[in-house]
């Protein structure tokens, strides 16, 4: 373990909690104290200080054990206060908790040990990382455990093996490696050299494994304890409606139904462990309310079969617990659904790629594919990883990206998509993206995050949940201590204490907005819109007004030229050739257009002696021995341009929606080159769809007013900001929000970045390989305009969802709780019957999440 000596104290890197630069040295302590001391007092040499990290890690992990919505919120809460913790939130629909520490104050290992301490586990998702894979070897010749373990440490002396594991039941070895360095066919090598043969079968998914086992084990645990309980269901009805009941049974009743109970209490003695451990851990959950009802019912029962003779209530024990295990397995199985499009997403990428190595064909492991690999890809193949093609030409279905069912042309130099389909020739390319940086593996990412992100509507369920337990435990106890004051005897307070715990349901809060979150992100990666929060998609739903980007946003983004005028003795094939000369290493649209267009027409463009870029007017740049300006009004006006000749020229050509740029040759006007870009098809669509919505729509762009309100009434646009720098466009945001207008900035996410950061949403143009766009809270895939629209509407019916969701979990809780502690009972004479109440708790999250599941019916 790295450690540092300050102020004489040791210092263990990775707990420090302070950091400071001094003399370009980092240095690590374990107070604020020690830090100042060693600085020199605050506020003298500290402008390097750093008490926020430099380095913010995020990690995620899989917990165990969760029961509850109070689960999550206890250990959420826990995280946060862990040391180098900048945030943590735990998702308990996904059983996922996700934190943003600072590596040198805090590792997963500590994070892992704080759950650990509240009685669950968590599992680091380490093999999500790049360059981490997974092999499982179906191993011949392992016939013992020694021969296990001769095959375990020949596996693990290689470099780069993190993890190893051997079945000897099932023949196979399980192993965790770095890719990077080391292969699977080097470990299959090491195991033959061990004198054992070994294949590779086909890779896990080892959540599905999980969730499967679960569910299995729930299923048969409900399986079981409805068997043994159903004999205790006939033994309360037969005092009721009375049954015949055999002599044996009845003079041995109390042993029998003892006999019955004792094994659904045993085989579900995960509630009670959890809840017991809660409760010393002062943080009460579900679990709690389990435990001490059940085990009230059946300890009271148990006395009075073997101490005291008196009434038994194994049946509410042992029914309680079946039906809660029945919600259990109802719920695993909904919320394996609700998952379902990331395993969509992880289907569709290749298992294996062919590369070139050392001169031969070697079909690898996905995992195994490194930068600048050559790889083969045949016809009928999954494209293995993003890359660039050096040789060969096919057409390649890109749907599973772009949304566009034709597929598209290949040839070399053109850039392909990991998991696209190739149809029909073959190809080589050079690999430019691999792991985890592939454009699908970052779209997973995106919805992954997504879904474990909170929104704010789930704060106030949240804090409900911490106080839910205890205050249930306290109802319960004075409910039942007032019926017993009251003259209703033990048994009937005995009964009311149960159901008020059992009735309660925290679940149903907790998995409210969650569930809703994880369909509603999932549909919107299924249909090209990628919501980076859970937060971004509940602000959708608020936004008011949509702000569009003009140039490669609501037109094509692809100008050309459509007009060449030239002033005086000037020709027009001259005005163009040095307009094109001038913008030859000009990177903007307008100025490759220009390029283009002299091409075209089979003009020479020559290489221009000085270039410069004046933002937001235009360039300059000297030809031969000729001073080129090529800009708008503003830029002529700077440079005291007399440009009265062809102002009425200028005006007729954006009144034609085009974009008028002059160009003056030696500081006097020589002509005028008129570019055009034309709308994208779905443009107008989208403006009128989001009318319909009741959106005020709004065009943005650095061109003259003129053009601008020409695009803009191609459009449908009724207000438009024209001649906005691209450092002022946030400006025009906070104007909005100033007036009160919920904002939402459309670009492309590069010279929008600001805008799009300042407004109440940033909807970015993605366009596959470039997917995360930073800047953006939603990532439109498909560059189809009318993906804005099905944003908004996917937030409004995931967002009714989410209060219906809430509404039923509060009414439920609001109005079964007092059922439970009696409050009908003076005037009914009717009392609710724990098992009822278990049965009413088990179905309440199970609802909750079938009304989520219905999202995905929805079309958007």
């Amino acid at each position: 373990m790295t450690k540092d000596t300050i102020c004489g104290m040791e210092v263990e890197i990775n707990k420090a909690k302070f950091t400071a630069v001094k003399n370009g040295k980092k240095y690590y302590f374990c107070s604020r104290k020690c830090k100042d001391k060693f600085l020199g007092g605050i506020g003298k040499n500290t402008n390097k200080t750093k008490d926020v990290p430099d380095s913010i890690t995020k990690t995620s992990m899989q917990i165990k054990g969760m029961h509850c919505a109070s689960c999550a919120v206890n250990i959420e809460k826990k995280l946060r206060a862990a040391d180098g913790v900048s945030k943590a939130n735990v998702n308990y629909a996904n059983e996922k908790a996700y934190v943003e520490y600072d590596a040198a104050s805090a590792s997963t290992d500590d994070f892992v040990e704080v759950v650990k301490k509240l009685g669950y586990v968590a599992v680091p998702e380490e093999r999500n990382a790049t360059g981490y894979a997974e092999a499982l070897l179906d191993i011949t010749g392992m016939s013992s455990d020694h021969c296990a373990g001769i095959i375990q440490r020949s596996i693990s002396a290689l470099d780069g093996v993190k993890e190893v594991k051997t079945n000897l039941a099932t023949g196979k070895a399980d192993i965790f490696y770095d890719a990077r360095k080391v292969s699977v066919q080097q470990i299959i090598k090491a195991i033959e050299g061990a004198g054992y043969g070994a294949k590779k079968t086909e890779s896990r998914d080892l959540q599905k494994e999980e969730r499967e086992k679960e569910i299995l084990t729930l299923k048969i645990k409900t399986a079981v304890s409805f068997l043994l309980s159903l004999p205790l269901l006939y033994y309360m009805a037969a005092d009721f409606l009375s049954l015949q009941m055999p002599m044996f049974f009845e003079s041995n009743m109390a042993i029998i139904q003892f006999l019955l109970a004792t094994p659904v209490i045993l085989i579900s003695y995960n509630f009670y462990i959890s809840g017991t451990r809660s409760v010393f851990n002062l943080s009460p959950n579900m679990d709690s309310l389990v435990a001490i009802g059940t085990g009230a019912a059946y300890l009271y029962s148990v006395f009075n079969t073997f101490i005291v003779s008196g009434l038994l209530y194994y049946e509410i024990a042992a029914l309680l617990l079946a039906f809660i295990l029945l919600g259990k397995y109802l719920e695993a199985v909904a919320k394996g659904k609700t998952s379902e499009a990331i395993k969509k997403l992880m289907g569709l990428q290749a298992k294996t790629a062919i590369v070139f190595r050392g001169g031969k064909e070697h079909e690898i492991a996905i995992e195994e594919v490194q930068v600048n690999d050559i790889v083969l890809v045949k016809p009928g193949q999954k494209v293995p990883v993003d890359g660039v093609i050096v040789d060969g030409h096919s057409s390649v279905d890109e749907s599973m990206i772009t949304g566009e069912s034709i597929p598209v042309e290949k040839s070399k130099g053109d850039k392909v998509i990991g998991a696209t389909m190739n149809k029909t020739g073959a190809f080589k390319f050079r690999a430019t993206k691999v792991g985890s940086d592939t454009a699908l593996a970052q779209i997973i990412r995106l919805v992954e995050e997504a879904q474990g992100s909170k929104a704010p509507i789930q704060k106030l369920a949240d804090r409900i949940s911490a106080y839910f337990v205890p205050a249930v435990v306290a109802i319960a106890i004075i409910s039942s201590l007032a019926w017993y004051f009251s003259g209703m005897g033990f048994a009937f307070s005995l009964t009311i204490f149960v159901a008020v715990l059992i009735i309660a349901c925290p679940c149903a809060l907790g998995l409210a907005t969650p569930t809703a979150i994880m369909v509603g992100t999932g549909k919107g990666a299924e249909n090209g819109i990628l919501i980076k929060s859970a937060e971004a998609l509940q602000k959708a739903n608020e936004i008011t007004t949509v702000i569009f980007d003009k140039t490669g946003t609501l037109t094509k983004g692809k100008p050309k030229v459509t007009d060449v005028v030239a002033v005086g003795k000037n020709r027009e094939k001259d005005v163009l050739a040095l307009a094109a000369s001038a913008e030859k290493h000009s990177e903007h649209p307008l100025g490759e257009a220009i390029v283009n267009g002299a091409k075209e027409r089979k003009i020479k463009v020559i290489e221009p002696k000085k270039f410069s870029s004046i933002t937001g007017r235009g360039i300059f740049a000297q030809v031969r021995s000729k001073k080129v300006l090529l800009g708008n009004r503003k830029l002529m006006a700077e440079k005291k341009i007399n440009i009265k000749s062809i102002e009425k020229e200028m005006q007729k050509l954006e009144h034609e929606g085009k974009t008028a740029m002059i160009i003056a040759v030696n500081n006097k006007t020589a002509g005028i080159v008129a570019v055009a870009d034309t709308l994208k098809e779905n443009s107008k669509e989208a403006v009128e769809m989001l009318r319909l919505l009741g959106k005020k729509v709004v065009m943005i762009t650095g061109d003259n007013k003129r053009t601008a309100d020409a695009i803009a009434k191609l459009a449908g646009v009724e207000k438009v900001f024209a001649e906005v720098l691209p450092e002022d466009k946030s400006q025009e945001v906070k104007k909005l929000q100033a007036a009160g207008e919920k904002v939402a900035m459309v670009g492309d996410g590069i010279n929008d970045a600001p805008a799009l950061a300042q407004a109440d949403i940033g909807i970015a143009i993605g366009s596959g390989t470039d997917i995360a766009i930073e800047s953006g809270d939603i990532v439109l895939i498909k560059e189809d305009l009318r993906d804005v629209v099905k944003a908004m509407k996917l937030s409004r019916v995931t967002m009714s969802k989410i209060r219906q969701n809430l509404f039923w979990a509060f009414f439920y809780n609001t109005v079964g709780i007092p059922v439970a502690a009696g409050v009908l009972y003076p005037f009914t004479g009717w009392l609710l019957s724990p098992i009822i109440a278990g049965a009413a708790m088990a179905f309440s999250s199970v609802s909750v999440v079938t009304n989520s599941l219905i999202l995905k019916r929805k079309k958007i």
